[in-house]
């Protein structure tokens, strides 16, 4: 091969993005980047002149599955460039694989495309591979995570996020809109709203208001749902926490602008173990706003995350969660055993909770939550409604219901159903269920 022919060739970028959605928009962004410097993206690490390594700092089995995955792409690449969340501990990544080439923090797009530029420069004429206007997306085309907010304001005793990612830090709300905008018009029919704290959106800049075409709007999380509820798609809320204000979203739920479903991290119910945690530690008052939202919004679905086995976690504080649970009637649950994290203010709170015991709490607040869900979801046979379809196999297409999001909720499955594409919105009538998902035909 001459050497102008390898002047022609597009270096080649792998990308491996661990996490949560969030860290997936920054990985989102940096292929964006890249891409419209004229950069491949590859599969393989065969393939891949250089391989970027998105990781999660969470947990401590997120940093171990994140160093596993670093580990991987130096044996089988050898130029892996690291960033995200554990990227904020330069040592602990270089301690086990000095191989690397770059270590960078998260958020910091320009540092990990300039060191992608260190080992393998763009071509010198970039404009051949143009990239979209909605950039470049690792989620299927007919939806897209919308980061609305960087940082956190909250210190809940058992987070790093805050040191890692910083404090709140608002987009303005005409950015965030012009951006849904550009991704309804490239074909997304669901926006999945994502932050650290969706309900604290604005909070920093004072709620500003900025021009969104002929409108002012303000950056209130009412207020960007209403705005973007008018742009013709899905939009689902992740990561509210139930602050007072989220009672003025419900109305929107309830008249169709925005999906009916919360996503709301309350991970506790017992007053106790909520001070500890530094979460808001009103359970009782809870239960009476979630029958209220219920009451205005019958359709809406709620998703909680609990951690059981915290530091002084009693046998009383537990049955008073599940006693929660089961008055609360949860529709998705995802729960956690405590795991220490370093750095965690948690770590040096007193009453540390057995490792079997916390493994016995966690199989009976999940029989528990198969109970509910189980019973919810058996109420919504025979009903008709419209679900979003994700993919086809060789029984059929899958979609999800406005109750369902992608990845961490269950699934509807449309047996023999193959007059369908990724995208579709179809009515359909609910035919069986089980403890998690559901199974349709379309409707007449």
């Amino acid at each position: 091969m001459s050497k102008s022919t390898l002047q022609q060739t597009a270096p080649r970028v792998g990308i491996i993005s661990l996490g949560c959605p969030k860290a997936l928009v920054d990985s989102e962004r940096i292929i964006t980047k890249l891409r419209s410097e004229g950069y491949d993206l590859v599969g393989t690490y065969e393939e891949s002149d250089v391989v970027v390594v998105n990781t999660c700092g969470f947990l401590d089995s997120a940093k171990a599955e994140s160093l596993d995955a670093i580990g991987e792409a130096v044996k089988e690449n050898g130029k892996v460039i690291v960033t995200g969340c554990m990227g904020g501990d330069e040592n602990a990544i270089r301690d086990v694989h000095p191989a690397v080439l770059s270590v960078t923090g998260p958020q910091q797009y320009e540092a990990v495309v300039n060191a992608v530029h260190d080992v393998v420069p763009p071509l010198h004429d970039p404009f051949v591979d143009l990239v979209p206007e909605e950039g470049l997306h690792l989620t299927p085309r007919h939806y897209a995570y919308l980061k609305i907010s960087e940082g956190c304001h909250n210190r809940c005793t058992f987070c790093i996020i805050p040191s890692i990612r910083g404090d709140l830090v608002s987009r303005p709300v005409n950015e965030v809109l012009y951006e849904a905008e550009r991704l309804v018009r490239a074909g997304v029919q669901e926006l999945l709203v994502i932050s650290q704290d969706t309900s604290a959106y604005g909070r920093d800049i004072k709620y500003a208001e900025s021009k969104w075409h002929d409108q002012s709007v303000a950056a209130r999380m009412v207020d960007m749902c209403e705005a973007m509820g008018s742009l013709g798609a899905w939009v689902r809320l992740h990561y509210v926490y139930p602050y007072p204000h989220v009672d003025n979203v419900i109305p929107l739920m309830a008249d169709g602008k925005i999906l009916p479903y919360l996503d709301i991290p309350f991970q506790h119910a017992s007053p106790d173990v909520l001070k500890a945690m530094r979460r808001p530690a009103h359970s009782e008052k809870t239960l009476d706003r979630l029958a209220g939202w219920r009451r205005d919004c019958p359709d809406l679905t709620i998703r909680s995350t609990f951690i059981v086995g915290f530091p002084g976690e009693t046998e009383e504080d537990f049955e008073l969660l599940l006693d929660w649970l089961d008055e609360a009637q949860i529709d998705r649950v995802g729960c956690f055993k405590y795991e220490a994290v370093d750095g965690a203010e948690a770590n040096a709170l007193p009453g540390a909770v057995d490792e079997d015991e916390k493994s016995d709490r966690w199989e009976r607040i999940m029989d528990l939550q198969r109970e509910i869900s189980e019973r919810r979801l058996a109420t919504k046979v025979g009903a008709t409604m419209d679900v979003i379809i994700d993919e086809l196999d060789s029984e059929g297409a899958i979609g999800r219901t406005k109750g369902d999001a992608p990845d961490v909720d269950g699934s509807v499955f449309l047996d023999g159903d193959f007059d369908v594409e990724p995208g579709d919105i179809v009515q359909v009538k609910i035919t069986e269920a089980d403890e998690f998902d559901l199974w349709a035909e379309r409707a007449q």
